[in-house]
């Protein structure tokens, strides 16, 4: 592979990596799960985020996030979709946080990990922005001079570096430390991610694109 395209790869690298490690309702959602839930559950979300991001990279590598953007009635459903979401992720958090319950006890739930891994899958597959922003990502790698190999290049190594950052805040956050933080500070913690979930719905309800 030529040097220029190394150049250009550690350009679409380095802006995934900046994408998926900035605070947002995914990571917030993995952290919060990690320290309520523990290590499995948090990883287990980790990859339903991991697998919703690559599916609209898939969309984005096959050309068809540009058909897409095209539909602005599609894109609207999506935008919907995904606010009612973030608003009801909200309202759990809440119901959490002024719950009177203090004790919170990890516990591991096999029969709920199709949950949690449905909960992570959603949060990306409801966000239009993930589509647009695979699609930018794209068209930053992808130059028509680009060798056969860009393609897999930039997928392999997005995925490596969001299942490094989805899974390292998840095994992060669900630490023996952590897990103290969370049982003395619940209902901080629940109302902080119930504003994040509140205002990244209403954001994406309210927004534009």
């Amino acid at each position: 592979m030529p040097l220029e395209q190394i150049h250009h790869l550690l350009i679409v690298y380095t802006a995934y990596f900046i994408a998926v490690a900035s605070p947002g309702p995914s990571t917030m959602a993995i952290m919060g799960t990690a320290m309520s839930q523990g290590r499995a559950s948090a990883v287990t979300v980790a990859l339903g985020v991991m697998t919703g991001s690559l599916f609209w990279a898939a969309l984005a590598a096959a050309g068809l996030s540009t058909l897409l953007t095209g539909y602005a009635d599609a894109l609207l459903v999506i935008k919907i979709a995904g606010g009612l979401y973030l608003i009801y992720l909200a309202y759990k958090s809440a119901k959490s946080a002024l719950s009177a319950d203090t004790r919170q006890v990890r516990t591991e739930a096999p029969a709920k990990r199709t949950t949690l891994y449905r909960k992570g899958v959603l949060l990306h597959l409801t966000n239009p922005k993930s589509v647009l922003g695979w699609a930018a990502i794209m068209s930053l790698g992808l130059r028509p001079d680009a060798p056969a190999s860009t393609l897999p290049a930039i997928l392999a190594g997005c995925a490596l570096l969001g299942l490094t950052v989805f899974v390292g805040y998840a095994l992060m956050f669900s630490t023996a430390i952590m897990g103290r933080a969370y049982q003395k500070s619940r209902r901080w913690i629940e109302g902080t991610l119930a504003l994040v979930f509140g205002y990244a719905g209403l954001r994406l309800l309210l927004s534009k694109t």
